[in-house]
């Protein structure tokens, strides 16, 4: 299969990928946009005519995002709405007052890296319960919306943490290993990548596609508890603004370039590079930023994945 490129890279931003998008009368829901990377990204798609949908935590955040962003762009179709990812019944509520068509969702909220091990009310570890299993519930809660829609897309925020860990299916939520809060994240984001294999083989005919991206290194409220791994450092040159770590996840929300693309998995505005063996991290360099493990494109995981995952809905 040859990896898809573009005339976009690394320091590209999200408004220069979306310069010629029109997206007057179509809908987007972007999670986790009262910061960071999913503000940005509720901006741009606001600046190209959306009707923006802010799904937070936090409401009176998510408000105050949204004015900005009307004051910034002028489009005043800007709408918040309460989603807590961690708890199915926020999460099916949400779902339940959605009743139009969607043609753009952006799974971007996550937590990363929690300290010591938490676990939900029923059991699920947290990053995995809020990174995957939340937004495996919305996104196929929303299926029928985003059908409707006639060409949707559904962009999933991963991360290139995914190489730290494949999903471990036998104890997902740490009952039998030492809890460690990278392998924790790295499953998580491995189940990001997953998830877009999965319903994008099973969604063909629906006309929605489903990638997944790595936005990069951008500094967030996403490192708020431990930054990265100890003793790690990064090569010169590959953090990035917020407004070019949201370039990826626009790009595939928008972009003509890209139309009827689904499955697959990028980084840097192009489709990531495999690899055979974690790249290094002493320091991190761009193999590691850009690369893609085979075991977040197998379909056969991609599948198991599904199937337990319909079972915690």
């Amino acid at each position: 299969m040859t990896l898809l490129t573009t005339p976009f890279g690394p320091r590209s931003t999200a408004a220069e990928v979306a310069a010629d998008a029109d997206l007057s009368g179509k809908r987007a829901i972007v999670t986790g946009a009262s910061s960071g990377l999913g503000t940005e990204t509720a901006r741009v798609l606001a600046a190209a005519g959306a009707e923006v949908t802010l799904a937070v935590r936090d409401l009176t955040a998510g408000a105050a995002v949204a004015a900005g962003i009307t004051e910034a762009t002028g489009n005043k179709e800007m709408r918040v709405a309460r989603l807590e990812l961690a708890d199915p019944s926020s999460v099916a509520a949400f779902v339940a007052d959605w009743n139009e068509p969607l043609h753009v969702l952006v799974d971007n909220a996550g937590v990363m890296a929690l300290p010591e091990l938490r676990l939900t009310p029923d059991g699920w570890e947290t990053q995995f319960a809020v990174n995957h299993r939340g937004h495996f519930a919305l996104t196929t809660g929303l299926r029928r919306a985003l059908a409707a829609a006639d060409g949707a897309r559904v962009v999933s925020v991963s991360s290139s943490g995914h190489l730290l860990s494949p999903v471990v299916f036998d104890d997902i939520h740490f009952a039998f290993r030492p809890y460690d809060p990278w392998q924790a994240y790295g499953q998580s984001k491995t189940a990001n990548i997953l998830f877009a294999v999965g319903a994008a083989a099973r969604w063909a005919d629906d006309g929605i596609a489903v990638n997944a991206i790595a936005p990069g290194s951008v500094p967030t409220n996403l490192t708020r508890h431990t930054g990265r791994p100890e003793g790690i450092t990064m090569e010169e040159g590959l953090r990035k603004t917020v407004e070019q770590g949201a370039a990826t996840t626009v790009l595939l929300a928008v972009s003509p370039l890209l139309e009827g693309v689904s499955g697959r998995y990028f980084a840097d505005c192009a489709e990531a590079l495999p690899v055979t063996r974690r790249p290094s991290m002493t320091p991190v360099t761009a193999e590691f930023m850009n690369g893609v493990a085979p075991y977040a494109l197998d379909p056969a995981a991609a599948d198991r994945l599904w199937e337990e995952s319909v079972r915690a809905l």
